[in-house]
Formats: C-alpha cells, structure tokens, sequence
C-alpha cells in the first residue's frame, strides 16, 4: 500500500521516472544519432548503447564483434537505419534474442524503401518519427514511466524548432540553387533546403563503392568548372583519389566545398547541435545572391 501511494505521488509531482523497471530496460541502437534520440527519450534510468560512434570510421566497412553480438541479444529495443544503411543488424537480428524485444527500422517510419538513399537521418521528418515510437515502446514496458516519455519528447521536438526554422529561413533564401555532391549523403537535407542536386548516379556509385563512367564523371567535372554547381557537398569520412580531385577541381573553380559526416561528431553534443553546425557551414558556403532555378 505504501509503495502504491508513494508511485502515485510521485507520479502526480512529474517524477514518473521513478518506476522501477526503467532501471533494467536496455537500448541498442546501430548508430550514434539514433542512440542519442533514444537516451534523451528515455532518461537516465535506461541502459543505452550505440554501436557506431566514431566519426573517423567508414560506416559501411564495419564488421560486428562478439560483444556487439551480446548486446544486440540483451537489448529490449534495437534501433537501426534500414534501407541497406546497416545489413549486418539483419544478420545480428537474426539470432536469438529477448523474447519481447522491440526492433525498429527507422526507415519503416518514413516510408523508406529499398533503393531509396540511405542516410535518412538527414531528413528532417525522421527524428520525431523515431521519438514517437520510442514512447510508445517504452510506454508499454514501463507504463508508470509513459507521462515522463512523453514530456521528454515533447522538449525533443521544441528544441527541433530552431532547426525547422532556420531550414525553412534558409529554403525562403535559396531555393533552387544548384549543388553536388560526391555521394548522397547530405541528400535529404538538400531536398528540404530546395536546392538543384546534379549527378545523382555518380554519388550513388561512390556511396556503393562503384567507379563512376567517364562520361559521369566527366558531366560532374563540368558541373563544377562551368560552376553550375554553386556548393560541392563531399562526405568527410569517405574520401578516395576519386573525391579528392573533385574537391580540387571545385577549389581551384572557386566552389565552396562543405564537408558532412555520417555519424554524429564527437564535439557536438545533441543531434540538433550536428544538423545546426552543418546547416551553419552551408550558410556560410552560400552565394550573395542565389541563381534562379531555371
């Protein structure tokens, strides 16, 4: 009776965080992004893990350990990407976990599909979608926390507000200005701002460690020594002989180049921080006065 009475006042002073199967929930999520949203979502009782976290390490050369393996069987909710981004979770998936685990393919939120680009996470609609699933799994295991859970996202998507708007400041600015990229990982990102992307197979031939035709890389030369590409995005943790002369042919035609990572940079403390950091870069790399979309 006592500790009924003591759950519920606690419950009625906001301090739902109390209960105490939180204490044992444990989160594994395949990137450090989603395993921030989830540790925010959560709060301090609930065990989070993220499997890639550093900024310095090619995504799509990971390879999985015993211990990533024990994690991933521990887990109550597993968080990956989907779309081909993370195919080694499918196979750590396909073990023998809990029972009652909760796996959510981010990309199942937003509609994602095989042969859509993968780097979803840049797409400023995935994040709040993510958030409202994680209170709904976690309010299922721990009921006496769901009030917590939704406070926690509700201050997630206020602090999302200051992205949206300079987004939406931004796409008022410079819409239909022309940019490339050496893979598509800002992609998203570009489609929201209303830039032009060009030389789409290109990237996509990057991104799955392809080589580009000569024709394709001769059309994405041009783009830049013409300089109908007005910005020349390049994923700062991938970087071959291939993108490195990009990036000098674009500097030496007078492009600013803005580098993205794939994985939230250590010195940048909340993903809204990292999508702000990026979007301050772009900024700074756009024209004085954009060129029509035509």
């Amino acid at each position: 009776m006592k500790t009924s009475l003591l759950l519920a006042c606690c419950a009625g002073l906001g301090l739902a965080t109390l209960s105490a199967p939180a204490d044992d929930l444990k989160i594994v999520a395949a990137e450090n992004f989603y395993g921030g949203i989830a540790g925010q979502i959560a709060g301090a009782g609930v065990t989070v893990k993220s499997i890639l976290s550093n900024p310095n390490q090619d995504p799509h050369e990971f390879t999985t350990n015993a211990d990533t393996a024990r994690a991933v069987a521990d887990a109550d909710i597993v968080i990956y990407s989907g779309i081909s981004y993370d195919p080694w979770m499918d196979k750590l998936l396909g073990t023998r976990g809990k029972p009652d685990r909760v796996v959510i393919n981010v990309a199942d939120l937003i509609g994602g599909k095989e042969g859509d680009n993968p780097h979803i996470w840049y797409d400023p609609r995935t994040m709040p979608a993510l958030g409202a699933k994680l209170v709904d799994a976690l309010s299922r295991m721990n009921p006496v926390g769901a009030g917590a859970y939704r406070k926690r996202l509700d201050d997630f998507n206020a602090a999302m507000k200051p992205e949206l708007d300079k987004i939406a400041e931004m796409r008022s600015a410079s819409a239909g200005l022309v940019v490339t990229a050496t893979e598509p990982v800002f992609g998203y990102m570009a489609a929201a701002l209303g830039f032009k992307m060009l030389n789409d197979d290109f990237q996509t031939k990057i991104m799955n460690d392809g080589e580009p035709t000569a024709a394709e890389t001769a059309a994405f030369e041009e783009s830049l020594t013409s300089r109908t590409a007005r910005i020349l995005f390049y994923n700062s943790q991938v970087t071959d002989p291939t993108t490195d002369r990009i990036q000098k042919i674009a500097r030496a035609a007078g492009i600013p180049v803005v580098g993205v990572t794939e994985t939230q940079p250590p010195d940048q403390k909340s993903y809204v921080d990292w999508m702000m950091h990026e979007l301050d870069a772009v900024q700074a790399a756009l024209p004085a006065k954009s060129p029509s979309s035509s």
